[in-house]
């Protein structure tokens, strides 16, 4: 049986308040973290302990210090933008089930004293995260004219029109259980009747039965026509795109020898997994797939290698939907079983975004003197620059009527030799 070399993780947030994105543009709204979102990710973090980090486990990585964490072996990343304190929030508490408090966690001091970390041997894990507006890997479909021009396309796509138009009788009956929200196709509203129906019993015990299955099954229809594509390079994959850099970046790393790194953590939103889904073709066969996963869902990449004298890497994808189900394995571009990870890399390399240039060319943003700008920002940065040139100016004939003002005629001096000069100060 293979060895687990290494595994890459990407997981969902747990369970949040409210959150809207504009229909047109996806830019969105704040929301926050909740206690049920941080038992979720918790939950999902102890499993990911009890698959990985289990030296009885089949799955167990190879080489992991699983009592107390090694830094070096384990990388964290959350996405920043939208959902950006949810998402932080739930890999804290992941982390906190993947290495949970350990008395040894402790540090001996010059004068004998023993120092164990608060909370009876906490583990402090970094998470590294970056602003949507300098790391374009987790959140790249905002400030995107491309991604904004491929939404046009789905909502006025014959599809979606048929599906809207079925809905009518839908959207006709929820409309007094929205709360004056448009009850439109194009204007998702799953997610506020999800959230009321999660945590205000009074709505909950108003809402008719199968209308919070029929918001579902539309949401799941709108997001995955709006982030996927026909082409696995198509703008509408952007989420998946930009994600593939790391993962495949990761695998490199994992299967070179000398490379410490053996589990990376990716927290972010639902987005990537629509669109790797589709790029992987694991809906072909697996067409359930094709929709929002649930909070504190995790797609996992493992790396295995086989005993002596196999010396390559293959690759098993696995999916855990939501905190109900366990990891189950799906099969990726029509293999029966795993593939190589030589052959993962081929199929997928030249479609990865791996720099802002690269993002740039994808959305169709232009690239000035200024840099990387959307049409708002660059416009901002003109008149920026406009006010600078203009205080400047007003300081500039400032101090040249200042210096008018206390200028003196240099006085004449006659010398012997009956020339003329100035008087040096």
């Amino acid at each position: 049986m293979p060895d687990v070399h290494g595994v890459l993780i990407i997981a969902r947030n747990g369970d949040r308040t409210e959150f809207y994105q504009d229909p047109y543009t996806y830019e969105p709204s704040y929301t926050e973290s909740t206690p049920l979102g941080a038992v979720q990710s918790y939950q999902l973090g102890r499993y990911l302990r009890s698959t990985y980090l289990n030296p009885s486990s089949p799955s167990h990585i190879q080489s992991i210090h699983a009592d107390l964490v090694q830094n070096d072996q384990v990388v964290v990343h959350a996405k920043a933008g939208g959902e950006g304190t949810a998402i932080f929030d739930s890999a804290i508490a992941v982390l906190q089930g993947l290495f949970p408090p350990t008395p040894n966690n402790v540090i001996e001091l010059a004068n004998g004293t023993k120092v164990v970390t608060p909370l009876g041997g906490y583990q402090y894990v970094p998470v590294e995260m970056a602003p949507s507006g300098v790391d374009r890997a987790l959140e790249p479909w905002t400030e995107c004219p491309a991604f904004e021009q491929h939404i046009k396309s789905v909502y006025t796509s014959e599809g979606f029109k048929e599906i809207g138009q079925s809905a009518g009788h839908f959207f006709g009956v929820v409309r007094d259980y929205v709360f004056g929200r448009p009850t439109t196709f194009e204007n998702a509203i799953y997610d506020f009747m999800n959230s009321q129906l999660t945590h205000n019993q009074t709505y909950a015990y108003r809402l008719p039965p199968t209308l919070i299955e029929q918001a579902h099954g539309y949401a799941n229809y709108h997001e995955n026509a709006i982030f996927s594509d026909k082409e696995m390079g198509g703008i509408g994959n952007i989420a998946g795109r930009t994600i593939l850099h790391t993962i495949l970046h990761t695998l490199q790393r994992v299967t070179f020898d000398e490379d410490p790194l053996r589990l990376l953590l990716l927290e972010t939103s639902y987005q990537p997994f629509i669109s790797l889904f589709h790029m992987m073709e694991m809906v072909n066969e697996h067409p359930q797939l094709a929709a929002i996963p649930n909070h504190a869902s995790a797609l996992a990449f493992e790396i295995l290698r086989g005993p002596p004298p196999e010396l390559r890497e293959f690759l098993r994808i696995k999916f855990k939907n939501g905190t109900d189900e366990d990891f189950q394995t799906y099969p990726i571009f029509g293999h029966k079983g795993d593939i190589a990870v030589t052959e993962f890399l081929y199929r997928l390399e030249n479609y990865a975004i791996s720099s802002q240039k690269q993002w740039e060319s994808a959305c169709g943003v232009h690239s000035g003197y200024f840099g990387i700008t959307s049409a708002a920002e660059s416009m901002n940065m003109l008149l920026a620059a406009f006010s600078a040139f203009m205080l400047l100016g007003v300081f500039a004939l400032a101090w040249f009527k200042r210096r008018r003002g206390t200028y003196a005629p240099i006085p004449e001096v006659h010398v012997v030799s009956n020339e003329k000069g100035r008087l040096l100060p």
